[in-house]
């Protein structure tokens, strides 16, 4: 069974989520919380709340261990950027598009072999 947590309007451009993102794809939730903590970006502490909520919904709601969790899939997508306006120089203006993402994690329990 697969269970998962979203993380919607985060603040954060998806260009930069991915690169943690990508770190701790398929690895057990455990090792994948201590990477983050230990990786210097301060988007690590976004993406390891997204992981601890999934790993607790599957405790709570479906009865999983824990430490048997693994990161099937986890993904960031693109959010409704803010737009802003900067004024430059003869009464113009230049764009600011701020944009934010969504992030998804999807945990399942992982398979013995």
């Amino acid at each position: 069974m697969e269970v998962r947590a979203v993380a919607k309007d985060t603040g954060v451009s998806p260009r930069k989520v991915r690169l943690l993102v990508n770190m701790v794809r398929g690895r057990k939730v455990e090792e994948a919380l201590a990477i983050l903590h230990f990786t210097p970006s301060p988007l690590a502490r976004v993406v390891a709340k997204v992981v601890k909520s999934a790993a607790a919904n599957a405790e709570n709601n479906f009865q999983m261990e824990p430490a048997d969790l693994k990161i099937v899939n986890i993904y960031v997508d693109e959010a409704k950027p803010m737009k802003r306006f900067r004024p430059v120089s003869r009464g113009r203006a230049h764009n600011i598009i701020k944009r934010s993402s969504h992030i998804t994690v999807i945990v399942a329990e992982a398979q013995e072999v």
